[in-house]
């Protein structure tokens, strides 16, 4: 019998190179930016249900991940200015331009809710500055999932459908669950649906992920970041059925599920930026998908010709 096809590359090079970005800069840039927009949206929803608990704590976590992902981004591009320098046109194709357009208002607009929630100062200005962080939350928390899509990586590019759900369903879990952590039971109804939902949405779309990618999702499954996704999806879905049982009654439980599905988050991010890693370093996750699009296309011209 003829032995199964070694799928190797020219002097055992990969056929793609590998990402150039940082660890762990990039994956907790990921991380923080979801938790980030998922909370600006949190806080402004505890603002108008008279939950001053929640909503400073959610506003001090969306202040605070957008610090931090700007601190990661520019730590991972080297210089200050080539964050600045990516302001200075706008490119409706390029995920990063938009993402940049996206986290500079935010963080101002999040900064600045932050600081007039602390001081007390200027409440109009806090809820305006609210509600503009709100308003790019969303794209904030899912933006980073199509900026790593828009790759040549297979188990990113590939991925392309499920993955702005896995990262909004992921920060919105790590949203709801750090301000379970620091938000008195009674006040954390919001937090506990959040955590919920977005357990919900990102387990849904990592299951879809695995299976519609087939082989080329064999890196979320193997090694280290296989044992980074299993351990988050399994905590994740632990965590949210401990908050729906156990959330509104024992403050507790309530803040160990909610620190578990914050560490969860960050073990997805790193997961899936390992993932990405591993399957642009093996030359098959790039052939074989492309012989498959080959054959699919001839077998296509062949049933029209006939």
């Amino acid at each position: 019998m003829v032995p199964g096809a070694e799928f190797d590359s020219y002097y055992g090079r990969p056929i793609i190179k590998q990402p150039t970005w940082k660890t762990p800069d990039v994956p907790l840039y990921l991380f923080v930016g979801g938790l980030a927009g998922a909370s600006a949206v949190l806080a402004e929803g505890a603002a108008l249900t008279g939950r001053p608990a929640l909503a400073r704590v959610a506003r001090l976590a969306a202040a605070s991940g957008a610090g931090v992902g700007t601190i990661a981004l520019i730590h991972d591009l080297g210089r200050p200015e080539r964050f600045l320098n990516m302001l200075r046109v706008f490119k409706p194709t390029s995920p990063l331009s938009v993402g940049s357009f996206i986290l500079a208002p935010f963080a101002t607009l999040s900064s600045a809710a932050a600081a007039c929630q602390v001081t007390g100062w200027l409440p109009g200005v806090e809820r305006l500055s609210g509600v503009g962080a709100a308003v790019f939350g969303p794209a904030l928390a899912t933006y980073t999932g199509a900026l790593i899509c828009n790759t040549a990586v297979p188990a990113w590019h590939e991925a392309y459908r499920e993955m702005p759900f896995i990262f909004g369903g992921s920060g919105a879990t790590a949203a709801g669950g750090l301000a379970m952590v620091f938000t008195p039971v009674a006040q954390a109804a919001p937090a506990r649906r959040m955590l919920i939902a977005g357990a919900a949405v990102e387990i849904a779309a990592a299951e879809s992920l695995v299976r519609r990618l087939g082989m080329v999702a064999e890196p979320y499954q193997q090694g280290r970041p296989g044992f980074f996704m299993k351990t988050a999806r399994a905590t994740t879905a632990v965590a949210a059925g401990a908050t729906l049982l156990l959330g509104r009654r024992s403050r507790v439980a309530s803040a160990i599920a909610g620190g578990a599905c914050v560490a969860a988050s960050l073990l997805t991010r790193f997961g899936i930026f390992e993932a990405g890693m591993a399957s642009a370093n093996d030359p098959k996750y790039t052939v074989v998908p492309q012989r498959e699009r080959v054959r699919a296309r001839q077998a296509a011209q062949a049933a029209v010709a006939q």
